[in-house]
């Protein structure tokens, strides 16, 4: 919620500030890249200090962001708005290493597919939470059939989702456990990084050495970048999109539809995935991307063909599928594959660095081309859905990305 809050309010700040959209999209690029090498640079810093506590700095940095960002908009400085979301998206980075660190410890090789569309889901509903929220927070709404709360300001779609992260990272302190052994299961899934004495713990020479040097890791991180660039594409511009070329009320009943489709077809993407890789493939995540990447790519030159509220709602749902589906496989399952429980931090970091990397070309650069022709949007999306293709093409064969054929980080670790 404290990520996707900018998509709903894009056009209320451009109105407010007369901020073009590649003002915005300068907004969102820089967010992007901070969060692209936060990813590298947090996932390094996870490796060495446990999911757990990366999750928490994540959550109390964007805690404090999202209130200061609202805050800015009594400055109406956008400079300030860059700024602020820079720092935003640098400590977020420290969520998504915690989060498949964690995970890592506590699920199978064959089971991590399945989790993937778990952690998909999870991340949908947060988006399905700030898109049924932000719309109602401009327009007003009756809380709990007692109490009226008016349409309130742009700022609030920042504030509020801070105190609901809040109370999350609370509950989270408190009840989660790092690994199975801390919550006294010994020995129920395997170390699949081998023994060593810090448990989930690693030096970073170490993790350097059998990450970084993996080519299959880089070939994931490059088409991972494709995934970055459509889906950021999707979810940072359709409500703006949906305006400017429909002339649709965020309140209206299509537009609450879209908001509701798109996270549910997300979630299922990521769930179908997940199981399709692990059990029809066997672990094997590539294949499954692969099909996914060429029937995304046909799905977006369709989507260019027609010019209706309706017919863009069914092909932002369709490209929401194919694009979250690819997004669980390659950035969370494929990470814990490569890295297990000791290195899953870094190697997450890395390649979900390059979705951001990717996705940072859907800020300044799309939003140029937005300004200069709405006719613009699909298109750009339509090489990277290709050009993903491809790339999971050349390691197809593999038990997993990383390990047919080659060393597993176990054995290249010792």
């Amino acid at each position: 919620m404290c990520r996707y809050n900018l998509s709903i309010a894009n056009k209320s700040i451009s109105d407010t500030f007369g901020f073009s959209r590649a003002d915005m999209g300068v907004i969102i690029t820089t967010a992007m890249l901070a969060y692209a090498f936060g990813q590298i640079i947090n996932g390094l810093i996870t490796d060495r200090i446990g999911g757990k506590r990366a999750m928490l700095i994540g959550a109390a940095g964007t805690v404090v962001m999202n209130i200061a960002f609202g805050a800015a908009s009594y400055a109406g400085m956008l400079g300030l708005f860059i700024a602020i979301r820079g720092v935003d998206g640098y400590l977020q980075a420290y969520g998504a290493p915690g989060m498949v660190k964690i995970n890592a410890a506590w699920f199978g090789h064959r089971e991590r597919g399945r989790f993937s569309g778990i952690f998909g889901f999870v991340i949908n509903a947060g988006r399905l939470g700030i898109f049924k929220l932000g719309p109602a927070l401009l327009a007003g709404f009756v809380f709990l059939g007692m109490v009226r709360v008016p349409p309130l300001h742009w700022r609030w779609l920042f504030w509020a989702p801070s105190l609901i992260c809040a109370l999350a990272a609370v509950v989270m302190a408190i009840a989660v456990k790092e690994t199975p052994e801390e919550a006294g299961w010994v020995g129920v899934i395997a170390d699949d990084t081998g023994p060593a004495p810090g448990g989930t713990r690693a030096e970073f020479g170490q993790v350097l050495r059998v990450i970084a040097t993996n080519p299959v890791v880089w070939i994931t991180a490059c088409a991972y970048a494709c995934t970055g660039a459509v889906r950021q594409s999707v979810d940072q511009w359709f409500p703006r999109y949906m305006q400017d070329s429909y002339n649709l009320d965020l309140n209206s009943g299509r537009f609450q539809l879209l908001g509701y489709l798109i996270p549910l077809v997300a979630s299922m993407g990521s769930l179908f995935s997940g199981y399709v890789s692990d059990i029809i493939f066997k672990g094997r995540r590539a294949p499954v991307a692969a099909i996914l990447y060429f029937l995304e790519t046909t799905v977006i030159l369709l989507a260019a063909q027609f010019h209706s509220v309706n017919s863009a709602i069914l092909f932002f749902a369709l490209i929401s599928f194919t694009a979250n589906s690819t997004h669980s496989i390659l950035g969370s399952a494929a990470p814990m594959d490569l890295g297990g429980r000791r290195f899953a931090g870094f190697a997450l970091g890395l390649i979900d660095s390059f979705q951001y990397f990717g996705g940072s070309l859907a800020g300044y650069f799309l939003g140029q081309l937005l300004d200069k022709s709405l006719g613009n949007y699909f298109y750009f999306m339509v090489p990277f859905g290709l050009i993903g293709g491809i790339l999971m093409l050349t390691i197809l064969g593999k038990v997993t990305p990383g390990t047919g054929g080659q060393q597993t980080p176990a054995e290249t670790s010792k």
